[in-house]
């Protein structure tokens, strides 16, 4: 006899199936709540301003931000945090940030996908990356720049905000919907901010 759990009109069941035939008998679980998404903001470590005639979309990261990436990783891994899928700006400091992050969360390297139209941009951009992401996707994690990333996590849930979202600072936003092109009107809650130098 295989035990499994399916949605059906609404409302969740236990189905009991046997091996040898495709009849089930469902019973009443109650009525199941929207499901939950997860949305993680992550702004680029720590970058080098080393070589002036570097253009801005190819500064690396310095040896701070080199130290702060994977250990922010590490702390969102301890604290169970799992990327369905990672989605970074193009630009050298964001690759790197991004990397470091997959590396430390055990996130295939190979499965982050590279978003062009992220660098630099304002936060309606960011809301189309969020509209055109699968809704297979239960965790998704934003690597990005300010000043667009900090503008939109203080649109995200008032009251919260900040002033200046740091180097390799996150924000978690827990979202009440079904799909993520409903992102603007679900009900949404920040339970998540972190930064290298919080205390």
């Amino acid at each position: 006899m295989v035990i499994f759990e399916i949605i059906m009109a609404g409302r969740l069941f236990f189905c009991a199936m046997c091996r040898h035939c495709d009849n089930f008998t469902p019973f009443p679980r109650g009525i199941i709540k929207v499901m939950q998404r997860t949305l993680i903001m992550v702004r680029h470590a720590k970058s080098s301003w080393a070589n002036p005639l570097q253009s801005d979309f190819d500064r690396p990261l310095n040896d701070r931000g080199n130290k702060d990436a994977p250990e922010m990783g590490a702390k969102l891994k301890k604290m169970g945090i799992m990327p369905d899928l990672i989605i970074s700006s193009t630009a050298k400091r964001t690759r790197q940030t991004a990397k470091k992050l997959a590396a430390a969360l055990g996130y295939d390297e190979e499965a982050i996908k590279w978003e062009e139209k992220l660098y630099h941009c304002i936060p309606s951009v960011i809301e189309e990356v969020i509209y055109e992401t699968s809704d297979r996707v239960r965790t998704l994690m934003i690597v990005a720049h300010n000043p667009g990333i900090t503008e939109f996590v203080n649109h995200l849930a008032p009251p919260f905000s900040v002033d200046n979202m740091p180097t390799c600072g996150v924000v978690g936003t827990q979202i009440d919907t079904k799909e993520w092109n409903n992102f603007l009107i679900a009900e949404r809650k920040v339970f998540l901010f972190e930064h290298p130098l919080k205390a």
